[in-house]
């Protein structure tokens, strides 16, 4: 297991970069603890796979530097850094059986044959494979092949860390709860370095300790889920965490005031004078309705029921706007909108400002 620094690390996918955008991954520098379990969340194209192969060796980076503890492993191959890594899509051997197939990498590190066998078996329990324990894999389903390349990643407990590209692409639902699940206890049993590169915010809230938020090349937030939600350090990050996500709104913004709508909010904490775009943040979860003219006003254009809560859409100054109240709660006809200033962020060209209390 390792600690891994990201040196002033920077890729580009062209032979020579002149500006920002030329960059796939712009500079990030920053220290993964050893034994922490980390997500790379974000769309595709943002630079999540980009900065996995790197780390795993399958890239060499532009500019900067990657340390496995105190080793600079930027020139080194993958197999000299001693990781696992799961890819997107199953990587296995259809000749073999599934036994064979999770005994392969420590048969290749020459570990003793009764240390495989009660790896391989305990893998093989794990994955709810018994049944198919001698089967060739070339008969098996997607999901069951992607079960054994995870498994094969697995396997190894003396690796600096465990890399995976979106392993459960193929897995149907049910099991990609279950799965996610188990790799949580397995981190908790054996303290691997874990890294997993993901678009989905549930795989990445449900299983990282630490969520790396990835947006067009660069990372715009490194947070614990709850900083995620209740803190977004950057607008697209509220966007993209919660559902649905963070209501964004072009405000002003003076002292500890707050003018939006031709209304004014009393703002808890006082901010220095802003320039740029002024926006102003708040989770739908923290938005109540009143009757008109208690708030600001809105226009209701629809009402989701999905059961334990209501999803209103509404507009605000011509803007979108959502409120999420719980199940039960009578929706007034004409409404207005009542947000707790608690939980209102302030954006200047989409990046968090923290006033003072």
């Amino acid at each position: 297991m390792a600690q891994i620094s990201l040196d002033k690390l920077a890729h580009s996918y062209m032979p020579n970069p002149q500006s920002e955008a030329d960059f796939a991954l712009k500079q990030i520098d920053h220290v993964w603890q050893d034994g922490g379990a980390y997500a790379l969340l974000g769309p595709s194209g943002c630079g999540k796979t980009t900065l996995l192969n790197i780390i795993s060796g399958l890239l060499v980076p532009s500019r900067g530097r990657i340390l496995f503890g105190d080793q600079d492993v930027t020139a080194l191959a993958p197999e000299q850094r001693n990781i696992a890594q799961v890819f997107q899509f199953p990587v296995i051997y259809d000749t073999m059986t599934v036994a064979e197939n999770l005994a392969f990498p420590l048969v290749n590190r020459k570990v003793p044959k009764a240390e495989i066998e009660k790896r391989v078996q305990s893998t093989i329990a794990m994955l709810d494979l018994g049944d198919k324990a001698n089967r060739k894999a070339q008969g098996l389903t997607a999901d069951e092949k992607q079960k054994i390349s995870l498994g094969r990643g697995l396997v190894r407990y003396d690796v600096n860390a465990i890399l995976f590209d979106e392993p459960l692409t193929v897995i149907d639902p049910h099991m990609k709860w279950q799965l996610r699940t188990q790799l949580k206890e397995l981190h908790h049993e054996f303290g691997h370095t874990m890294i997993y590169v993901t678009h989905d915010q549930t795989e990445a809230l449900t299983f990282a300790d630490k969520v790396v938020v990835m947006y067009e090349g660069e990372v715009v937030q490194i947070g614990t889920p709850e900083e995620l939600f209740d803190e977004p350090a950057h607008t697209f990050v509220g966007y993209f965490i919660g559902s649905p996500g963070m209501n964004v709104l072009p405000c002003e913004v003076e002292g500890d005031r707050l003018r939006l709508g031709g209304r004014e909010i009393v703002l808890q904490r006082r901010y220095p004078a802003l320039s740029g775009k002024i926006e102003m943040g708040v989770r739908p979860e923290f938005v109540g309705l009143k009757a008109k003219g208690e708030g600001l006003p809105i226009s209701i254009s629809a009402v989701e029921d999905i059961g334990r809560f209501k999803i209103v859409r509404a507009r605000i100054e011509g803007q979108s706007f959502d409120a999420v109240l719980p199940e039960g709660t009578e929706i007034p006809a004409e409404a207005s909108a009542v947000i707790d200033p608690r939980r209102i962020n302030i954006y200047q060209d989409s990046h968090i400002v923290r006033g003072a209390a």
